[in-house]
């Protein structure tokens, strides 16, 4: 009604809010957001929005919804972008930010693509006092050659993809391209649910195509996901080894790409994982990316 005044809209929202908690109705309160901005958005004469109005509203929507697309179970969430899911430690916004300005200063040679594990190994952007676990390492294998490292901790594949359209491969021609990426997406968590492993790998393969049609001339060295947990009773394993095998069957046939599994490097003959490589079994030290090292040496392009 036109003449409605501000304390009617906000006796029927009220009215409207328990209708819809009695049916477990999930609001998103836009009267509440937009109410700071009105004299910003809202046309003089009238009770509509002009475009930035309409932008402002839009924008409020589509964040009530991501917050529950990672949960979605009749969806592969694995293939859905998405930023930020977790706390992270070190800013995955700033982080994003600060290789926007420096890859093309960077103009690197080989990218790596991945979450925690190549996060901390080192190079640039600088990871603080989270990376730079494995510099000496990172020196032997790459020496002065120029890299850029797209390892972000806590990431699944759908950050991933995420960021390579927010544009962290846009303009780049490297010569190879390293993803290792997954193991977070059997963690389920508030924020996401757990993955299963043909989600996973379509999610592995969705990244694999991005990053050759961004760079159509890398090679790109796919990794198998290391194995984590301490035995080999630990339930990840046997989904680790479904995943790989399914890489291996599908995204390792790409044309252009190189699949590596150093899965048995990693592993003692009991199948157990050394704290001397792996000291929670997850993450290598600096003797565990030597493992990594030595496995890309041969395989990087000169």
């Amino acid at each position: 009604m036109k003449d409605a005044t501000p304390a009617d809209l906000v006796a029927r929202n009220e009215v409207a809010a328990r209708v819809m908690a009695k049916h477990g109705v999930e609001i998103d309160d836009l009267y509440a957001a937009m109410l700071p901005h009105l004299a910003e958005y809202q046309n003089p004469k009238d009770v509509h929005f002009g475009e930035p109005g309409y932008q402002f509203l839009g924008q409020q929507v589509a964040a009530s919804i991501r917050k529950h697309i990672p949960l979605l179970t009749t969806v592969n969430t694995a293939v859905i972008p998405m930023g930020k899911l977790e706390k992270d430690g070190y800013g995955w916004e700033e982080r994003h930010e600060a290789i926007m300005k420096i890859k093309a200063e960077i103009n690197p040679e080989i990218v790596l693509i991945g979450d925690s594990i190549t996060h901390f190994w080192g190079g640039q952007p600088e990871a603080a006092k989270m990376g730079n676990r494995g510099t000496e390492t990172w020196q032997s294998l790459f020496g002065n050659r120029r890299v850029l490292n797209l390892g972000f901790g806590w990431d699944r594949t759908q950050n991933v993809l995420k960021r390579i359209e927010l544009g962290e491969l846009d303009g780049l021609k490297p010569k190879a391209i390293v993803i290792h990426i997954g193991t977070n997406n059997l963690a389920g968590t508030v924020n996401a649910r757990s993955s299963t492993p043909e989600e996973i790998v379509s999610g592995i393969a969705a990244i694999v195509e991005q990053a050759r049609g961004k760079c159509p001339e890398a090679k790109v060295i796919l990794m198998a996901i290391f194995p984590r947990g301490k035995t080999s009773a630990d339930p990840k394993r046997a989904l680790l080894k479904q995943i790989n095998d399914l890489l291996a069957s599908g995204p390792a046939k790409m044309a252009g790409v190189t699949f590596l599994d150093i899965t048995e490097k990693w592993l003692e003959p009991d199948g157990s994982i050394s704290k001397e490589i792996m000291p929670d079994a997850l993450h290598p030290n600096q003797k565990g990316y030597a493992v990594w090292a030595e496995a890309l040496k041969p395989v990087l392009p000169n």
